[in-house]
């Protein structure tokens, strides 16, 4: 993908990385469920301006941002629009292409069902990602990349964003999960998301 497919709207831009592909070594993943942060978004990490932590997430779309969460996550976000903006999406849940061994062995978990990959730690851990892959460009060959998944996704389900009561009601209540639709490799709570 160019550099300029990442550097859109936040909100424009989670709905189209479903159905792409996430790869890393050996590991191929296929996206599944996203949620967008935005400016003046009470969620987004953006919203206390540029700190060391948040730094790669007011850099140019197309670009990683691995922060951790809890202390146990790796959480990954491609950051979305502009330099300077601060907007990124988060990989809430992925489906695997190959490297199926890898994954496993990095999760630590051996089965084949969604449990693997549906939730955003489980992602960043399935790529073997740290915080030092922020900044990296996805667009770029090696590493870690982001590629087209050859088949458009058809039927998405849309929602409001998980583990963000923090954040303001409108914020809070906002559509900005995605998930493609028919798919069981999504992250809870599932009853949440609607047909957009």
């Amino acid at each position: 993908m160019p550099p300029e497919f990442f550097q859109i709207d936040a909100l424009d831009l989670a709905p189209r990385l479903l159905g792409k592909f996430l790869r890393r070594d050996n590991v191929v993943l296929r996206i599944t469920e996203v949620e967008a942060y935005r400016p003046n978004d009470s969620a987004c990490h953006g919203r206390f301006g540029v700190t060391p932590r948040t730094a790669p997430v007011f850099g140019p779309g197309g670009h990683a941002y691995v922060y951790l969460c809890y202390g146990l996550h790796m959480m990954l976000n491609i950051v979305a629009d502009k330099e300077g903006v601060g907007a990124a999406v988060l990989i809430r849940s992925c489906s695997p292409v190959s490297g199926m061994e890898t994954i496993q062995e990095r999760r630590g978990l051996k089965t084949d069902k969604p449990v693997l990959l549906n939730g955003p730690g489980k992602v960043g851990q399935a790529l073997g990602l740290s915080t030092e892959w922020s900044h990296h460009p996805l667009y770029s060959p090696g590493g870690l990349e982001l590629l087209d998944g050859g088949e458009d996704v058809e039927k998405v389900m849309v929602g409001p964003r998980v583990g963000i009561d923090y954040a303001l009601p409108e914020h809070v209540n906002a559509l900005w999960r995605f998930a493609i639709a028919d798919t069981p490799w999504i992250s809870a709570p599932k009853n949440t998301l609607k047909p957009l």
